[in-house]
């Protein structure tokens, strides 16, 4: 069995979660309340979650793995659930393709 079959089989938790998703960008909306030391806007002009030099999203904490604005979590970080579809499909597609940035956002 390769490392995606058994990702697919695996129950994700947080003590088995690799917090890939807080290497997506997060786009920001208007009604979300986040630092705005923790936030930066993207030549377009798309306000998203500051990342640091890692590619980390700047509100994780990378000892515990756990994000450190939890209560006050942008919105398309709440429907992010951790096991779900789009977890899943995103851990899938990390262990296909190593490390990349795409953007997470609600449709």
């Amino acid at each position: 069995m390769n490392r995606m079959e058994r990702e697919k089989k695996a129950n994700i938790t947080c003590t088995s979660c690799d917090a890939l998703c807080c290497q997506l960008t997060v786009v920001l909306e208007a009604r979300d309340a986040v630092p705005a030391h923790l936030t930066t806007r993207l030549a377009g002009g798309l306000h998203v979650m500051a990342k640091d030099e890692d590619g980390w999203c700047v509100a994780l904490d990378g000892q515990q793995m756990n994000c450190r604005i939890y209560d006050s979590r942008p919105i398309v970080c709440r429907s992010f659930v951790m096991g779900g579809a789009y977890c899943r499909a995103e851990r899938d597609e990390h262990a296909r393709q190593g490390d990349r940035t795409i953007a997470l956002q609600l449709t």
